[in-house]
């Protein structure tokens, strides 16, 4: 038996609308095609929680999917023969022509309440930053294809905006009232109009740029601020540039991915940085430079350092993106010894041996008490 779309993102079916938001972001985030390349189950996942989350995230699908099993209601109405009933004198009212099938469910469901907020779904993308872009923060441009207001007729669906009339089920409140009689008493619920799409108005003369519908599909571009520290697995959300609703837009969902850099490691807003040195540069020390995000950075190692020494470059991290301070760049030393000798150079470190003895090495004056105790 498939999955419900309640299922698929491990949400409670009365979850409320940042819920079903938030466990999609955590799944879209963990199933993501540029997180898991080349892995087709993870890539049907991902596909999988973006159908579930687009029928959930719309206050009419989900509507029509909690009472239908599916998102698109069409075909449980209006073709049936109960349409159109009228009930006089038992207190049922039957307004619209909506089908008794609907209105016997949405006296069970709707609570008095109608449904339809008039708010545009959401609209889910992916975006690919450079480690210095998300570091530093930048303006792009995105194509995006979106449902949007049709300018010709202004949204009505009807030819130059005027030829359609208002609507006699509704009387052009897009909202019809029915009541239903039980030993509890009389209940007024709220539907939309099934006569005129909810809309209030009955075209006479379609719009010949939309074919009535009173929207377009478009591709339009939308300038989006991607913020100083944003990272990998994180949304960015752009309020009001997804789909156009009756009310208010959608919000448009960006899902990040950042790509990685070619020294460092990020971690929050700390970079960590692996620097090889010479085991001359660690017995004696040195100063070394190293590029930083901003510009070149000193290293500064002390005489005698050990391999896996950690020295920490206060502030020349990333911003964090709750406040306006910079992470640490955090540099791990490895001490790297030479392959190849020459006869000179050995001479110079047998003398140095002669010289030497185990109260100058913990870790092997530590061994050799072990072994003679």
């Amino acid at each position: 038996m498939p999955k419900s779309y309640y299922e698929t993102l491990g949400v409670d079916k009365n979850a409320p609308e940042d819920a079903i938001k938030s466990a999609y972001r955590k799944l879209a985030k963990k199933y993501h095609p540029d997180v898991n390349p080349g892995d087709k189950s993870a890539a049907e996942k991902f596909k999988e929680i973006n159908e579930a989350y687009s029928v959930l995230s719309d206050p009419a699908k989900k509507s029509n999917y909690d009472k239908f099993g599916t998102a698109d209601a069409a075909n449980f109405g209006g073709g049936g023969g109960f349409d159109g009933f009228n009930f006089g004198g038992g207190g049922f009212s039957f307004g619209g022509g909506g089908s008794i099938f609907e209105d016997i469910i949405n006296a069970f469901t709707s609570g008095g309440r109608t449904t339809d907020t008039g708010r545009g779904s959401d609209i889910a993308v992916n975006a690919t930053l450079t480690f210095e872009e998300a570091a530093f923060g930048v303006t792009r441009e995105l194509s995006i294809s979106r449902t949007e207001r049709c300018k010709a007729c202004s949204g009505t669906g009807a030819k130059g905006a005027k030829e359609f009339t208002t609507c006699y089920a509704c009387n052009g409140t897009g909202k019809v009232q029915y009541a239903t009689d039980s030993l509890f008493g009389r209940t007024v619920n709220v539907r939309p109009c099934n006569k005129c799409n909810a809309t209030g108005r009955i075209i006479k003369e379609k719009c010949p740029v939309c074919g009535g519908k009173g929207s377009e599909r478009k591709t339009t571009t939308v300038k989006v601020e991607f913020p100083a520290g944003i990272d990998t697995g994180q949304t960015l959300n752009v309020s009001g540039a997804g789909e156009q609703g009756a009310k208010s837009n959608g919000d448009l969902l960006i899902n990040i991915t950042v790509m990685r850099h070619k020294l460092f490691v990020r971690k929050g807003s700390d970079l960590y940085l692996d620097l090889p040195i010479t085991f001359t540069q660690a017995i004696l020390g040195a100063k070394i430079k190293i590029p930083g995000l901003k510009g070149a950075l000193e290293v500064a190692v002390s005489e005698n350092t050990q391999t896996g020494t950690q020295i920490r470059l206060r502030g020349q991290g990333i911003k964090n993106l709750r406040g306006i301070t910079n992470g640490d760049v955090i540099v791990t030393l490895n001490v790297e010894l030479p392959k190849k000798l020459s006869s000179a150079q050995k001479d110079q470190l047998k003398r140095f041996m002669d010289g030497e003895d185990d109260s100058q090495y913990d870790k092997v004056r530590e061994f050799n008490r072990k072994v003679d105790s």
